[in-house]
C-alpha cells in the first residue's frame, strides 16, 4: 500500500551545508526503503512531501520527529494513495529564495513559505504547481 505524507520543520542549523547533508542523507536511505520526495526549503523553513510503502513512511516520519535538526515538525497531511505523484525524484528539491514570488502569493498571504498558516492541501497543491513548473531540481 502506498501513502503520501507531508509536513513542515523548522531547521535547526540554516546554512547550506546542513540542508545539503539533510538531502544527501535522504536521496541516499530513501532508495534502499523505495522512498520518494520533494523538499523545499526557504527562511529556515522545510516542507516535505515523502511516499511510499506505508510502514516505511511511518518508520521515516518518526525518525524525522526524532531528528535533532528538525524542530517544530508538524503532520499536514496524510493519505492512502494509488500513484506516486513525486516518483520521478529520491528526493528533489526546491530552493524558494529562487521562485517568482507570484507562485508563493498564489497559496498565501505573503510572498514566504509558511505551510504553519495555509491548510496541507494547499501546500501539496504548491508542491504540484512546483514540480510542473520544473522549479524541482536534484536527482531524478
Amino acid at each position: 500500500m502506498l501513502v503520501r505524507l507531508l509536513y513542515v520543520s523548522r531547521a535547526v542549523d540554516t546554512s547550506p551545508g546542513a540542508v545539503d547533508a539533510i538531502l544527501a542523507q535522504s536521496r541516499s536511505h530513501n532508495t534502499a526503503c523505495g522512498v520518494t520526495g520533494i523538499l523545499c526549503y526557504g527562511a529556515g523553513v522545510f516542507l516535505q512531501a515523502i511516499e511510499g510503502g506505508r510502514n516505511a513512511i511511518s518508520e521515516l516520519y518518526g525518525h524525522i520527529q526524532r531528528d535533532p535538526r528538525h524542530k517544530d515538525v508538524v503532520l499536514l497531511h496524510y493519505e492512502e494513495i494509488s500513484e506516486r505523484r513525486f516518483g520521478g525524484w529520491t528526493m528533489g528539491q526546491v530552493n524558494l529564495s529562487k521562485l517568482n514570488v507570484s507562485t508563493l502569493l498564489k497559496y498565501s498571504e505573503k510572498p514566504e513559505l509558511d505551510p504553519y498558516s495555509v491548510s496541507g492541501k494547499v501546500s501539496l497543491a504548491l508542491l504540484e504547481e512546483l514540480m510542473a513548473t520544473a522549479a524541482i531540481v536534484g536527482r531524478h
